[in-house]
C-alpha cells in the first residue's frame, strides 16, 4: 500500500465512520482489510482500494467500514457508570418523571449489545419500582454485522466471563452449546437500530439517559464538537450524558457542563436546560 492509498483509505473512513488514523496506523489498516480482501476475492490491498475509488460496491463499502470500527466492549464495563445508573441516575430520574411515567435511554455505538443489556438487566432488578412506567431502551451502532449479533443475544464464554457477574450469567443466560443466550425477555427489552453518528439524530427524539462512551476517542477535535452538539440537543433539560473515561466534552461544546459529583457525568448547561423545550417521539414500549 503506497502512502497516496493510505492517505486516500484514512480520509475514506473519516468521512464515513468519524474514525481519524494517525500515521502509525498503516499496520491497523493492513491487518483489518486482508480478510476483506479474501471475502471480496481481491488479490491485493492496491486491488481493494481501486474498487472502492470506483465507488460502486455497497457490500465492499460497509465491509471496509465495519472491518476498521473497533467493536471492544463488555458486560458492565468499567462497573462505576452502572453503578451510578443503579444508585443514582435511575431513582432521580424516576423522581423527575414520577408524572408522565416514562423513561428514554439511548446506548450510541452499543457495538454487540453487552452495554444495553447491561442496563437491561440493572431494569429488570428495578421493575417492581418501575410497575406501569414506559422504558424506550435504544441502542444504536453504525456496524450492521454487530448489530445482528447484539440481537440475537449469543455470547462466547469468553465474552460473558468479561464483566458480567456468575449470578447474572446463571439468573438471565441459557447455555446453547459452548454459547451462551440472553434470555428473550431481555433482549426485547431493546431495540436495536443501525446509526452512523456522523449522520443527523434528531429522529430519535429526545432522553433522559444517553449511554456514549469510547467512541468520541476515535474522533479529531471537530468531529467530537459537532457530535457533542447534537448529543446535547437529544437530551432532555434535566437529562445526562455519560462519557468514557477517557473523554471530555471541556474545551468542544458549550451546551455541556462535567458533573461537579460524578466523573463521566454530563449535563445541559443552565443557560441550554432553561430554554430547551424537546419533543419526544414514541419509541418500543418495554414491559418490565
Amino acid at each position: 500500500m503506497t502512502d497516496v492509498e493510505f492517505d486516500f483509505l484514512r480520509a475514506y473512513l473519516k468521512t464515513r465512520s468519524g474514525l481519524a488514523l494517525s500515521t502509525e496506523k498503516r499496520y491497523l489498516v493492513e491487518s483489518r482489510l486482508s480478510p476483506v480482501c479474501r471475502r471480496f476475492q481481491f488479490a491485493t490491498l492496491h486491488d481493494l482500494i481501486t474498487a472502492l475509488r470506483n465507488g460502486r460496491d455497497t457490500a465492499l463499502e460497509r465491509a471496509v467500514v465495519e472491518a476498521m470500527t473497533t467493536n471492544e466492549t463488555f458486560f458492565f464495563r468499567d462497573r462505576v457508570p452502572f453503578d451510578l445508573f443503579r444508585d443514582v441516575l435511575l431513582p432521580e430520574a424516576m423522581a423527575r418523571r414520577a408524572q408522565q411515567r416514562r423513561l428514554r435511554i439511548w446506548c450510541a455505538a452499543a457495538s454487540t449489545g453487552q452495554e444495553p443489556y447491561s442496563l437491561a438487566m440493572m431494569l429488570h432488578d428495578a421493575a417492581p419500582r418501575l410497575s406501569g412506567w414506559q422504558v424506550d431502551l435504544i441502542a444504536t451502532d453504525l456496524s450492521t454485522e454487530v448489530l445482528e449479533k447484539a440481537k440475537a443475544g449469543l455470547y462466547s464464554h469468553f465474552e460473558v466471563q468479561r464483566g458480567l457477574p456468575v449470578q447474572l450469567l446463571i439468573k438471565h443466560f441459557e447455555q446453547v452449546g459452548d454459547q451462551w443466550r440472553l434470555a428473550a425477555n431481555l433482549r426485547q427489552m431493546v431495540d436495536f437500530r443501525p446509526l452512523n453518528l456522523l449522520h443527523p439524530f434528531d429522529g430519535l427524539g429526545v432522553f433522559d439517559i444517553i449511554y456514549c462512551r469510547n467512541v468520541l476517542i476515535y474522533f479529531d477535535a471537530p468531529t467530537k464538537s459537532d457530535v457533542l452538539g447534537r448529543l446535547g440537543a437529544s437530551l432532555s433539560p434535566d437529562g445526562c450524558l455519560l462519557l468514557g473515561a477517557a473523554e471530555t466534552v471541556i474545551g468542544l461544546t458549550d451546551r455541556l457542563v462535567p458533573s461537579a459529583q460524578h466523573r463521566g457525568l454530563y449535563k445541559q448547561a443552565p443557560t441550554r436546560a432553561a430554554t430547551a423545550s424537546p419533543s419526544v417521539p414514541l419509541g418500543r414500549v418495554v414491559g418490565l
